[in-house]
């Protein structure tokens, strides 16, 4: 489609053909063989090898940050090709100390067949930049992080990429590519898992991999179908049709996040809120890096009060909402919640809740909250 309009329009458009008689959304295809005789057509002479399903999400995918896509069964094999098909040459990984504990796991698994996993914190650039000059490296960057929402410096990071020789990588997941296109500002590759606000109704896992380099985009190509970490039919059509609603979900729970994370922010039961769109210090950063909004994720530390300990305190506040769900994972037009630290490798606080913004009105979101922050009131 032509690139003279918008990203969001192409979105919605992405994959559906317009002769008539076809329909008008990307049919569901749960094809494992194609007709094939003589040299193999690229992308048909296996199941494993491509999809209609697949293409049509990844055009849409792609548009976002003018760039090709690469869909996965999930955002950790996309993860895993990635790492794997970076790490030829290189001796060392460096990923951000407070970003999601999924990636510092994988990285260490995979510490004997590729680069070193080396934790730092990304808003010192000087700490980076002596990590990535001090063997060849790969910088897998995250911002806003996931749990603790921090807002790192893309343009710098890229900066002290380059001068390392390192290619960067941006797990992009929190933010989506709709509120923050990383490619623009120097990355090689944006990284999503499109298990949370991309495909945004909590009923499929798949990851994807974006890129403007053409040589990444086959390398990636050739690990999904040899690793066979693929998507499958029905998933690549579930993913599509959540994408299609992706601009306007993200502006609610976007305005509904920052509305959230005000009314925390002097809340008497709540000891810190983590938010892009909140933090003083980081502000204008957020701001320049994601013009549109925030997103939907938030966390922030609740005050005992004298109901225990912090752990305590936040399970008896995510148990005794009405509305809001305990669960994990993010990005779901349902809104949830959960003590972060519960989950082993996690390095958050005790006490610290992520709360991912669904649609529902704002106010209703603050009163369940309100009730629930109650219970930690002492008699």
């Amino acid at each position: 489609m032509s690139g003279t309009f918008s990203a969001e329009s192409r979105l919605i458009h992405a994959g559906t053909e317009r002769r008539s008689g076809r329909p008008a959304t990307p049919p569901l295809v749960p094809a494992s063989i194609y007709v094939s005789a003589g040299e193999p057509r690229p992308g048909r002479g296996y199941g494993r090898d491509g999809n209609p399903g697949w293409e049509a999400l990844e055009e849409a995918l792609g548009g976002l940050e003018d760039a090709q896509a690469v869909a996965f069964a999930s955002g950790q094999a996309a993860s895993m090709a990635l790492m794997l098909a970076l790490a030829a040459g290189r001796d060392r990984i460096v990923l951000p100390a407070d970003g999601y504990y999924g990636a510092r796991v994988l990285a260490d698994k995979l510490r004997p067949h590729g680069a070193v996993p080396v934790h730092a914190d990304l808003r010192d650039l000087a700490a980076v930049a002596r990590e990535l000059k001090a063997a060849p490296s790969v910088l897998w960057a995250e911002t806003p992080t996931n749990p603790l929402l921090r807002v790192a410096d893309l343009a710098a990071l890229a900066e002290a990429a380059a001068a390392a020789g390192a290619p960067m990588v941006v797990d992009n997941t929190t933010a989506t590519g709709l509120l923050q296109r990383p490619l623009d500002w120097g990355a090689a590759a944006s990284l999503y898992s499109l298990t949370k606000a991309i495909s945004g109704h909590s009923d499929v896992i798949a990851g994807a991999v974006v890129s403007r380099d053409p040589e990444l985009i086959g390398t990636l190509r050739a690990w999904r179908s040899s690793g066979g970490g693929i998507p499958g039919p029905f998933e690549a059509w579930l993913a599509l049709r959540g994408l299609k609603t992706l601009p306007l979900r993200i502006a609610r729970q976007s305005a509904s996040a920052l509305a959230i994370a005000r009314h925390l922010a002097g809340h008497r039961n709540v000891r810190a809120v983590h938010y892009p769109g909140i933090t003083p210090a980081t502000l204008a950063l957020a701001e320049r890096q994601m013009p549109d909004g925030f997103g939907p994720l938030l966390s922030f530390e609740v005050d005992p009060a004298g109901t225990g300990t912090p752990q305590q305190a936040a399970d008896l506040v995510v148990a005794s909402a009405r509305l809001i769900l305990p669960a994990t994972s993010f990005g779901g037009v349902e809104s949830t919640w959960e003590r972060r630290s519960r989950w082993p490798g996690e390095t958050a606080p005790g006490g610290l809740i992520r709360l991912s913004v669904g649609v529902e009105p704002a106010a209703d979101l603050i009163a369940d909250i309100d009730e629930a922050l109650g219970t930690l009131e002492v008699p």
